[in-house]
């Protein structure tokens, strides 16, 4: 592994972010009718951290390829993520997303559904832009990576209507929900590049870990976090119902009143935005803050395990400071 250089990598991101923001703000600009683009732009010109299309390029560069072999892929990724956060924002009737109005807040119902199957049909459109003898393995993992989504977003709605949900099929949702989409993007990079299949599936292992790590710390942020700064309603999680990595492990720690406060949630589907400190205190006093941080290093190493094992261990260190940068971040 090159000698861990955050300046280094941290503006190699940036730098790329700039580029794909710019081919997604392009990418629907000539389209028509109007009414239906222009809620599908208005999505992919919030700004995002952009992480899928990263683990795309990088993945490519790690087997050998070039970015430039793989910038319609991912945006394609990209579009593709926007098109499940529009149906999750609407099943969540969620209010914000990345600090602005959701797509069905901003427009309707009607309209949000429709730009957002737009959004997975050209996803489909600049992926196959970069396939050539690989179309069929590239189209697969693509797709097999929607239906995972698919699947954890269905686990995630079934669990609201659950009292039992345990700690291991929670992680078995966000795995399908989260962290599938994240080792499509590693797989999918380096198969465009025609990359060895045992490096793929190092970084697909990669991939697939620190995506569990980033959905735990999403949970985490969710009570801990900032509103201006993480983009959403913090405590959003809780006013919904949701049960979450927090909340499940409270739930299995917590005996007495402590108990009783946490059924209310499930029996109520939620709690009062005014209730959201009360929760966080509960969630301190149990420890499970702390119990989070541990399963987000406990994943974040196995990511880190995977990619050492890389052919070419000179393009190790960015994904290194990738893993780091996300334990870290605030939103």
């Amino acid at each position: 592994m090159k000698k861990f250089n955050p300046l280094k990598f941290a503006a190699l991101y940036e730098e790329e972010r700039e580029k794909i923001d710019k081919m997604l703000a392009s990418s629907l600009k000539k389209r028509k009718p109007k009414s239906l683009y222009e809620p599908a732009s208005y999505i992919l010109q919030s700004s995002g951290k952009r992480l899928r299309p990263l683990l795309v390029l990088l993945s490519a560069k790690a087997v050998g390829g070039k970015f430039k072999d793989v910038y319609n892929a991912a945006v394609a990724v990209e579009i593709m993520h926007n098109f499940t956060l529009v149906h999750d924002d609407i099943m969540d009737n969620a209010d914000l997303r990345r600090g602005n109005q959701t797509l069905h807040k901003r427009y309707d119902l009607n309209t949000a559904i429709l730009a957002g199957d737009s959004l997975l049909s050209i996803a489909y459109e600049y992926l196959l832009k970069d396939c050539n003898g690989n179309t069929k393995s590239a189209v697969s993992v693509f797709t097999h990576g929607l239906v995972e989504v698919c699947e954890g977003q269905s686990m995630d709605t079934d669990f609201e209507k659950r009292n039992d949900v345990q700690l291991k099929e929670y992680i078995t949702m966000i795995t399908k929900k989260t962290a599938a989409m994240a080792k499509m993007c590693c797989e999918l990079g380096a198969i465009l590049v025609d990359g060895k299949k045992s490096d793929i599936k190092k970084l697909g292992d990669y991939g697939l870990n620190l995506g569990i790590a980033f959905q735990i710390q999403d949970d985490l942020l969710d009570i801990i976090g900032e509103e201006d700064k993480f983009g959403k309603t913090v405590g959003g999680d809780l006013i919904a119902g949701k049960k979450t990595f927090l909340f499940i492990k409270a739930f299995e720690k917590a005996e007495g009143q402590d108990k009783i406060d946490l059924q209310k949630m499930i029996d109520n589907k939620g709690i009062k935005p005014e209730e959201v400190q009360h929760y966080k205190n509960l969630f301190e006093k149990l420890g499970v803050m702390e119990d989070a941080r541990n399963e987000i290093r406990k994943y974040t190493n196995r990511a880190l395990s995977s990619i050492d094992m890389l052919s070419k261990k000179s393009e190790t260190g960015i994904f290194h400071w990738l893993a780091d940068s996300l334990i870290k971040r605030n939103r």
